[in-house]
């Protein structure tokens, strides 16, 4: 029986006889540890027809526990000098496909259908490098791919933010912008020690479950956005001096005041008391001061 590519000492093997060494600039941790690469898998929650999009498979330590799970496994890997190692450590897997791409990049879109059947249950599940995880998400969220969800490790500081409440200290821009495209859960939280090299912060596995439709209907999806990234610029500010200074010219005072009195939204309130229903509320109600 070959034992586990995540093993310490079977990654210390592989990285040793490829001579292969961390990349900083890539964000590079690899996992060693089988139970935190069950629970991945696991909250994914797929069958045996599911198709997996893993990005940054790494020496391929949770590509092999996706593998055995899955019908098919399409792995965007950016660094050349893994793609020799993965051909060799998934060589037991062949219904898994290694991409040589950035995924912020690819056409994800395209990739699915020539990788995937049509209407396939569909999951993105990765350990994420932790320097482009915002940009990754959000690109996997606005291309509206047919997915299921996301499963990945990430950053618990940014896992926290995403799955971020109201009225909470990390509820900000993103946890709404994430939230608008699906729902947010917080599945572990996992110790530095997991990984080799190990990072200098802890980790949280969050799951993203697609939302059928947004979470509120908007009349204009760009300008939505806006009023809440506005709403939080300074946080210290009031919704009203945030609303000024980044969304309503300062002539129209009068209006934003009339507009918030209508829809019953306290001037003096901070964007981080809002819900995303408000935010709604809000930017549709200011789309024809701005247009």
């Amino acid at each position: 029986m070959r034992k586990d590519i995540s093993t310490p000492q079977s990654t210390k093997a592989i990285l040793e006889k490829h001579g292969f060494t961390f990349k900083k600039s890539l964000g590079q941790n690899f996992l060693i540890d089988r139970n935190i690469l069950n629970n991945i898998v696991n909250a994914a929650e797929l069958t045996e027809d599911s198709g997996v999009i893993e990005i940054g498979p790494g020496i391929g330590a949770l590509t092999e526990f996706i593998a055995r799970s899955a019908k098919k496994a399409v792995a965007f890997e950016i660094d050349q000098r893994l793609l020799p190692i993965l051909q060799e450590t998934l060589a037991p897997y062949p219904h898994v496909d290694v991409i040589h791409s950035d995924v912020l990049k690819a056409d994800i879109h395209q990739v699915i259908s020539e990788h995937f059947e049509e209407g396939q249950d569909l999951m993105v599940v990765a350990n994420l490098p932790y320097y482009v995880t915002t940009p990754i998400i959000m690109k996997l969220l606005q291309d509206k791919l047919p997915i299921r969800g996301i499963v990945c490790m990430i950053q618990k500081e940014v896992a926290d933010r995403l799955a971020a409440s109201p009225g909470t200290k990390d509820y900000n821009s993103l946890s709404i912008a994430i939230q608008y495209y699906a729902t947010a859960e917080t599945m572990i939280k996992v110790p530095k020690t997991v990984f080799v090299p190990a990072p200098n912060v802890d980790s949280s596995v969050i799951k993203l479950t697609i939302r059928k439709e947004p979470a509120v209907k908007v009349k204009d999806e760009k300008f939505f956005f806006e009023v809440v990234r506005s709403s939080f610029a300074q946080r210290r500010k009031t919704l009203w001096n945030n609303l000024i200074s980044g969304v309503v010219s300062k002539e129209k005072k009068e209006d934003l005041q009339m507009i918030l009195d209508e829809i019953g939204i306290d001037p003096k309130r901070r964007g981080e008391t809002l819900t995303i229903e408000e935010f709604g509320k809000l930017a549709d109600a200011l789309l024809p001061l701005v247009k």
